[in-house]
């Protein structure tokens, strides 16, 4: 086993960088917050990186949509919440279809 790490050291500028954006109240919490999603992100290009060796396109898009996602749009919240509130309208005579047809029919933005 060896001693060295494979992920470098975040640059200074970077350093710099997180220094100058980090609120006077709680300039440590967001170093350490800003320099542990750094070095997240290196091991997951690092991952990804191993991955293209053996050529598996499939896996490295599969690697990065599963570990850093990006959060719902407005309209994959709603049609969410309105999955859980559906069984609410049998009761009233409704079935719900016109409200998920409007939110279904929303720009996915």
């Amino acid at each position: 086993m060896t001693n060295s790490f494979p992920i470098p050291s975040p640059p200074q500028e970077l350093r710099d960088k997180w220094l100058d954006k980090a609120p006077n109240t709680s300039v440590y919490d967001y170093l350490i917050d800003s320099a542990a999603r750094w070095g997240a992100d290196q091991e997951l290009e690092a991952c990804c990186a191993w991955l293209v060796k053996l050529q598996s396109l499939h896996y490295i898009n599969a690697l990065r949509t599963s570990r850093r996602p990006k959060p719902l749009t407005l309209k994959e919240r709603a049609l969410e919440t309105f999955d859980k509130l559906e069984h609410l309208f049998d009761g009233y005579g409704h079935d719900g279809e016109t409200i998920r047809e409007a939110l279904e029919a929303l720009p996915s933005d």
